[in-house]
This record gives structure tokens, C-alpha cells and sequence, in this order.
């Protein structure tokens, strides 16, 4: 199944629900009929391959858990609770399906809904919703991160009426892809303040077995504040086998910070842009605030100060951030950037391209953070250098409104990183791209981060045509163009005296 024909699916949904309860609650009623259906197809195919190969295994918890499916209990399959979609005691059939599936899965304790039968909305609508699934919606083919996708079509749809903002939960796939190959998190303790759906731990745990590394190799912590996201993150996770530390319940990352002794190998983050009330007034005296206390009106680097604190000596932070956050001057801000860079803790800058968020149109760049430069990059001799990529141009669009990386772009812009960092031979300036800079040369740009400044503008490539050909031609295409103009306004002038 495409995302079209899934956002088709999810669309009709809403429409099932419209009218009967407020559009927000549309996503919370919804992910949990879903994941019921996603976990029951999966289920059912492999039941059916089990029956097929006639081992007598089909019944053998064993044999759905080694490839990370959830032992479904016969009356909790969808199959037979999808029965029920005509019927007043559907609420309650759902209720009773979620609660056999958390008592015969220990990691889905308490995270799954549990309130359908309550839920004010009729009993016909929730029904044609279950029909709805059961008839268009197969999830047997659906890998990645699923669930993340719908998460994100529902912040898209009805992200004015959830008060939310873009980047805040979902990630684009091609950004989270490029985030992890830069970064590589392959063995170690992996870190995000912010996790939203999951989706950057779900990409790590996919670079490592594409590595054919030990998935054991690596351990998840994590914190979420929204509580259907916290939930959504550990369903997400669950479905493949990832047993993360995501603490014991949503919470604040800046006032009720779960890993408080964390410190990781790796952080991958996505915060949320431009937060102005984090309730920085209670946290003044912050050890966190090492390179100085974050403006009250703006978030930013208190992100970055917060992950900054929770790595190791030698760890690698990959994070993405508004654009702002490169050249700010205000107070605390640039004084917070200037140590960063002066202390060689910034390793990279990559600017990327416009659209690549389906919920905001707010440009991001990625900056890679180093706790210890001095001892990952040892083979450097100027270990303050900055590495800027100016991505903007790259990528295409895949609809109307957004665009994405294609793979050639992320190789494009990883190895690059890679070559700058390893010192690999390979790695050279490349105008309008990518340049390397000294510590020197961004004082001189008064500590200003955009990679624009430094990178410069491509050549244009000289096609042999002379200056004077060229110009005659464009004199024409104007002419033609002014000619046509004309004759329009003309038109225009003679329809209008017809209408008068």
C-alpha cells in the first residue's frame, strides 16, 4: 500500500468520525484501531506460513517471537473483534482485546487504549470505522516506521485544531536516514531528548542490522512529553522488537528529565522549533547551562546545552534546528554559539533544502555536536574546524507542497561528513557545496553558522555560447513576450467594454 492510498484510508476515516466528536480526538481513536489491525495482520501471516509448513508450530508463542510479532490471543485478533462492528457491545469487545493482548505481552503494558467502550461517540460510526479498516486497510506489507507515517498525517491534517507544531513528533524518513548515517550509531547508548513517535530509534536500530551488526549492541533511552506520543513510541518500538528506556510515563525534558545520569554515545534529535515558554525562569542555576543560561523566549539552546550535557567524553550529537538558530544574535544565544565554537564542540553544519516537512515550511539545517573533537577527529591537526554543506538545492519534489532527499543526495552529503571527519583522502572543497573552515575564518564571520557564507556560490558551468548570442536571444524571448502581453490586454479590453 503507497502513502496515497493509506492517506485515502486515513482521510475516510476522519470522515466516519466528523461531526460526532471534536477533529482532535479523530487521531486518538484511530491509531489504536489501527495498531490492532497492524498487529493482526502480521500475526495472521505468519499463523498462515506456520499452517503452510505443516511443523505443527502455528500455536507455538515461540515461533511469532523470534521475528518479533506479538502473540495475539485468539479473541483479541482482529478477525473476530471486527465481528463486533454491528453490535452496541463493540466498545467493549475493543477494551477486552487491548487488555488480553497487554497481559500476553508484558512490553505493551499500560500503553495501550483502553477506553473505547467510553468514548462519546456512536457505536455506528466506530463500527463503519472498524469495516472501513477491515475492508481497504492491509497492513501486511507496511514495514518501516508505519505508524510514525500515520502519526504524521494526522499532525498534518489537523495540526491547527491539536495546537501543534511542524517537526515537533514526525521526522521526514529522509532526513532521519541521513541524520543516522552521519552519526552511526552502531554500538552504545543512544539518546533522544524528544523522541516523538520513535521514528529516530526505529532508523538506528535499521542502520545496525543493515551493518549486520548485534541490534543487543545498541541501547534506547528516550523522553517524550505528549502522552499519546510517549504511548504511540513505545507501540512503535514494540513492533520490532525494541525494548527501549523511555521512562516510566511521559514527561518534561527541561523539568522532569528521566535519565538524569545518562550519558550516551549517541544523541539523534528533532526538538521542537523555536519553543518560546519552556519555563526557563525556573531553571536558572541549570548545571546543564555550562556555556551560559538560554534566552526565556526561545528554546533552542537549551536543546542543545541539554544534549550536550548528556554525552560522553566522546560522544556525537546529530540534531536538527530552525534556521534562526545559525546567526542569532540575541543576547545569551550568540555568547552560548561563540563558546560552542571556540571550545571545537561544533563539527558540522548542512543546511537543507525548503518543504521537507509536510507540517511547516520553517527551513532546518542538521548540526553535528562532538563532546571531545580532540579525540574523534585525532588525526586532524585543526580539530576547531567546521565543516559547512549547503544542501538547499538537493532534492525533489514528491508532491505538490513537499520535498524529499533522494538517496543519491544522502550518500552525496554522509560521505562527505564522513570524509571530512575521517581524513580518508577524499575529502576536498567544493564550491557552493561544501567548504571546511577554521576557527579563524568564522570569528571572522562574527561566529555566524550559516554555511552559505562560507560555501559560496557554484561556478556556472560555461556552455561556449557567446555573451552577445545569449543576449540577443533573450532581447527576442522579451519582445515575444511583451508582444503577447499586448494582445492579451487587448482581449482583456474588449471583453470587458462587451460586459459593460
Amino acid at each position: 500500500m503507497s502513502k496515497e492510498e493509506l492517506k485515502k484510508i486515513l482521510w475516510e476515516s476522519a470522515n466516519k468520525l466528523r461531526g460526532g466528536i471534536a477533529s482532535g480526538e479523530y487521531m486518538h481513536i484511530t491509531l489504536g484501531l489501527i495498531f490492532l489491525k497492524y498487529i493482526s495482520d502480521k500475526f495472521e501471516v505468519r499463523y498462515n506460513k506456520l499452517v503452510e509448513d505443516a511443523d505443527g508450530f502455528e500455536n507455538e508463542r515461540d515461533a511469532y517471537e523470534e521475528d518479533n510479532i506479538f502473540w495475539i490471543p485468539e479473541d483479541a485478533r482482529w478477525k473476530n473483534v471486527s465481528k463486533y462492528s454491528k453490535s452496541e457491545d463493540l466498545g467493549v469487545k475493543l477494551d477486552e482485546a487491548f487488555k488480553l493482548i497487554e497481559k500476553e505481552n508484558p512490553q505493551l503494558k499500560n500503553i495501550l487504549p483502553k477506553t473505547y467502550s467510553k468514548l462519546e461517540v456512536d457505536v455506528r460510526r466506530l463500527g463503519e470505522l472498524v469495516d472501513l479498516f477491515t475492508n481497504k486497510l492491509n497492513t501486511t506489507q507496511q514495514s518501516g516506521d508505519f505508524m510514525g507515517e500515520v502519526y504524521e498525517y494526522f499532525l498534518g491534517e489537523f495540526s491547527r485544531n491539536l495546537g501543534q507544531r511542524g517537526g515537533e513528533f514526525f521526522t521526514p524518513e529522509c532526513v532521519v536516514e541521513l541524520l543516522v548515517n552521519m552519526i552511526e550509531p552502531f554500538n552504545g547508548k543512544v539518546y533522544d531528548p524528544c523522541c516523538g513517535s520513535g521514528g529516530m530509534f526505529v532508523h538506528s536500530a535499521k542502520f545496525v542490522k543493515e551493518h549486520n551488526g548485534n541490534i543487543n549492541d545498541i541501547s534506547i533511552y528516550g523522553q517524550e512529553l505528549n502522552a499519546t506520543t510517549w504511548r504511540l513510541a513505545k507501540m512503535n518500538l514494540a513492533i520490532r522488537g525494541i525494548e527501549p528506556d523511555l521512562g516510566a510515563s511521559n514527561g518534561d525534558t527541561f523539568h522532569d528529565d528521566r535519565h538524569k545520569t545518562l550519558r550516551a554515545d549517541y544523541i539523534l534529535a528533532n526538538p521542537p522549533f523555536n519553543i518560546k515558554d519552556y519555563g526557563q525562569e525556573r531553571l536558572l542555576e541549570d548545571p546543564r547551562w555550562v556555556f551560559g543560561t538560554p534566552p526565556k523566549g526561545n528554546a533552542n539552546y537549551a536543546w542543545i546545552q541539554h544534549m550536550y550535557s548528556k554525552l560522553k567524553p566522546n560522544g556525537t550529537a546529530g540534531f536538527i534546528l530552525a534556521n534562526g538558530s545559525l546567526s542569532t544574535s540575541q543576547k545569551g544565544e550568540y555568547e552560548i554559539r561563540k563558546e560552542l565554537i571556540e571550545k571545537g564542540h561544533i563539527d558540522a553544519i548542512i543546511a537543507l533544502p525548503d518543504s521537507l516537512f509536510s507540517t511547516t515550511g520553517i527551513p532546518v539545517s542538521l548540526w553535528v555536536m562532538s563532546k571531545n573533537k580532540q579525540e574523534t577527529n585525532k588525526h586532524r591537526e585543526r580539530t576547531q574546524d567546521v565543516l559547512f554543506i549547503d544542501a538547499r538545492s538537493l532534492g525533489e519534489m514528491i508532491t505538490r507542497k513537499q520535498r524529499a532527499l533522494t538517496e543519491k543526495n544522502i550518500k552525496q552529503i554522509y560521505n562527505t561528513y564522513h570524509s571530512f571527519r575521517n581524513l580518508d583522502g577524499n575529502y576536498s572543497d567544493v564550491k557552493g557545496f561544501c567548504k571546511v573552515a577554521s576557527i579563524k575564518e568564522v570569528a571572522e564571520q562574527d561566529y555566524a553558522l550559516t554555511p552559505g557564507r562560507y560555501v559560496g556560490i557554484e561556478d556556472e558551468v560555461d556552455d561556449g555560447i557567446p555573451f552577445e548570442e545569449k543576449f540577443a536571444n533573450l532581447k527576442k524571448e522579451l519582445e515575444i513576450t511583451f508582444e503577447k502581453n499586448a494582445e492579451l490586454e487587448e482581449e482583456i479590453k474588449k471583453q470587458l467594454e462587451k460586459i459593460v
